[in-house]
């Protein structure tokens, strides 16, 4: 995945949930699209680009998950399917955001269009995975 952020705030996020290319394909391809593609935001513009940080997250392998209390927040990020929804949020958004482990369920459920407490439900797929984080603020880059 590759999160940029603008002065603190979101501005694109996009990834691919499992390897299908190359590492450096990927964060290639995936920085373009965070940039121009994300649709919840317009496309960035040229002034705009030295004002982005850049933060790339490498997902470990998807494990699937019984029982929501081993999620530990700030270590997992979650995904959540039910049906033909899909959601999934990175480990870091919990933190970044102060939500608890119900809360980061439920946030993750609402991303799928889902019902905030679909992941009660009986035949709701919950899977967690961890990341490692590359950002250009932390590295001392920026």
């Amino acid at each position: 995945f590759v999160t940029l952020h603008k002065h603190g705030a979101l501005r694109g996020c996009i990834g691919y949930i499992e390897p299908v290319k190359p590492l450096i394909e990927t964060i290639v391809d995936m920085a373009k699209a965070a940039a121009f593609d994300d649709w919840r935001f317009p496309p960035v513009e040229k002034s705009e680009v030295p004002e982005l940080d850049i933060e790339i997250s490498i997902l470990s392998p998807i494990q699937e998950i019984k029982d929501p209390s081993k999620i530990i927040v700030g270590k997992h990020g979650i995904i959540i399917t039910r049906g033909m929804n899909r959601g999934l949020l990175l480990p870091q958004v919990a933190t970044e955001w102060g939500w608890d482990r119900e809360k980061f369920l439920e946030e993750t459920c609402i991303k799928a269009g889902l019902p905030k407490d679909t992941w009660k439900q009986k035949g709701t797929k919950i899977e967690i995975f961890s990341s490692e984080i590359f950002s250009e603020k932390e590295m001392g880059l920026k």
